[in-house]
């Protein structure tokens, strides 16, 4: 039996609750029993789709070319990392110019740098619009990769605040944990599909299916673009910061267009347009980078040594993502959501499919 109409909000919202559950003692079981390693990969899975949400949401749900994702990154990392670094830490990492005074003694609490981090970068976002909004296709993406190349020669430079190209070291492990990475994640989760179930999100995409049509029925088409851009910015901020803290070291090197390429990826490989794509796009493309390690390591088959060759894993990766989007161009999800309908509507026929395959296979009865 399936819940009518007016059960299906309850059911729905008390099947959520549980997969929270689970999740969180899931996560429990894995700080206790796996290694460093693996815990490592887990907490990039999270920031990993917290990214991908975030580009999803600008590229897939308003159709926004963006290439400037690696930007907002570096404004979060950055920002949250001199929110959390204590001033001893401070002294002792700016040897070649001085901190600037009222960043020396800044010290805040993790949650509070993310936050500012993830304001930064909606702040830069919205500066960024101002005027990128009215480019449209690969113009907008162009710009948006300028911007992003303009954020990190600045940061290599201004080494009063950013310490310049030597980064910043010893940023606290302890503060991006699996339940603070996966609880960001839940948040961006929540916030983005609120938005996309609301009028805001119908009038994103009907600017992005068409825009000439959506400005001749009197929308406001540069506004509802700023405001997409500044929300997918400061969720880039908020995955920068958690990066930061995840592998406790930063540079402006580390926020290239390769950094925004590899979220892109991310993004295609799970589907356009589609919140699951992003979440099991993260998982699969994480995973998948981190086994290819192997193909870099030397190996003995028999009689025959092969050395590690550097960077393979990225070519054999390339190749799997030319391949999907050669033959499934929508990527795994496509435009597809879940849903909790589609789940128990499929439970719900599997008996009756079981019975009428059961009856197929079997021989004929004869009067």
């Amino acid at each position: 039996m399936t819940a009518g109409p007016r059960g299906r909000p309850l059911r729905d919202t008390l099947s959520t609750l549980a997969v929270i559950g689970l999740l969180a003692f899931g996560l429990y079981l894995a700080e206790g029993r796996l290694d460093g390693y693996r815990i490592q990969i887990i907490n990039l899975v999270a920031i990993n789709a917290i990214l991908a949400l975030s580009l999803n949401f600008i590229y897939g749900f308003s159709g926004m070319f963006s290439l400037g994702h690696a930007g907002f990154m570096a404004i979060g990392a950055y920002v949250s990392a001199l929110c959390i670094l204590t001033p001893a830490q401070k002294e002792m990492l700016w040897i070649l110019e001085p901190i600037l005074s009222p960043l020396a003694g800044l010290h805040t609490s993790f949650v509070v740098s993310v936050l500012l981090g993830g304001l930064a970068a909606a702040l830069f976002s919205f500066l960024i619009a101002l005027p990128v909004m009215r480019l449209g296709g690969d113009y907008l993406g162009i710009a948006t990769l300028g911007f992003a190349e303009i954020i990190r020669v600045f940061f290599t430079n201004l080494s009063p605040i950013t310490n310049g190209a030597i980064g910043l070291r010893g940023i606290p492990p302890h503060a991006a944990d699996l339940r603070v990475n996966y609880a960001w994640l839940l948040v961006a989760l929540f916030v983005i599909l609120s938005l996309l179930k609301s009028n805001f999100g119908n009038v994103l995409k009907s600017i992005r299916d068409d825009e000439i049509a959506a400005r001749t029925m009197g929308i406001n088409t540069t506004a509802y673009r700023t405001m997409a851009f500044c929300v997918g910015g400061f969720f880039a901020g908020v995955g920068g910061a958690l990066m930061g803290s995840l592998i406790t070291t930063i540079d402006p090197k580390m926020f290239s267009f390769l950094l925004t390429f590899n979220i892109l990826l991310i993004v295609v490989a799970g589907g356009l347009g589609s919140v699951t794509g992003s979440l099991v796009g993260s998982a699969v493309i994480t995973v998948l980078l981190e086994w290819l390690r192997l193909v870099e390591e030397p190996m003995t088959i028999g009689s025959l040594n092969l050395p590690g060759i550097p960077g393979m894993r990225m070519v054999i990766f390339s190749l799997a993502l030319m391949f999907i989007i050669l033959f499934r161009r929508q990527g795994l999800m496509g435009n597809r959501e879940f849903t909790w309908a589609a789940f128990y509507g499929f439970w719900g026929r599997l008996p009756a499919y079981l019975r009428n395959s059961g009856n197929r296979s079997g021989p004929e009865k004869r009067p």
